[in-house]
């Protein structure tokens, strides 16, 4: 287990809610998206360039669990965690709080490394590998 954790907060937007004025459900994907990009960001890797450099990161596993509603206009806190990096696939796991520090959802996905020329699974590029592994 690797367990390095990330914040990132992002505000509900109205366009983000339904008619109960709560954060459609939808959105959250979105989010965990941005608090995934932020986290490798923040590690020295950005999404664009790993694509330039011909590296794909889909979506192969993803699962939430819903706790309370996020509501509109409420700050979330996506806290993003990188589990663990084995072979082909990177693990994450995801808190959404709300401003009281309540947990809104709890959310898993699982990424594979996959080539751009191929579109076949890789191994984890070395680099990423090092400095995820690396408290540094």
């Amino acid at each position: 287990m690797i367990d390095r954790t990330f914040f990132t907060q992002i505000r509900v937007r109205y366009s983000e809610t339904d008619q109960m004025g709560y954060c459609y459900y939808g959105n959250y994907a979105q989010f965990l998206e941005i608090g995934r990009v932020e986290a490798l960001r923040n590690l020295g890797f950005r999404y664009k360039e790993m694509e330039e450099n011909g590296i794909l990161l889909p979506v192969l596993d993803f699962q939430i669990k819903y706790l309370i509603p996020a509501k509109y206009d409420d700050l979330l806190t996506i806290e993003t965690s990188i589990v663990s990096v084995k072979g082909t696939r990177i693990l994450f796991d995801y808190r959404i709080l709300n401003e009281n520090d309540a947990v809104v959802a709890h959310a898993t996905t699982t990424l594979v490394f996959v080539s751009k020329e191929t579109m076949r699974p890789i191994k984890a590029p070395e680099n990423i590998l090092h400095v995820i592994t690396n408290e540094n």
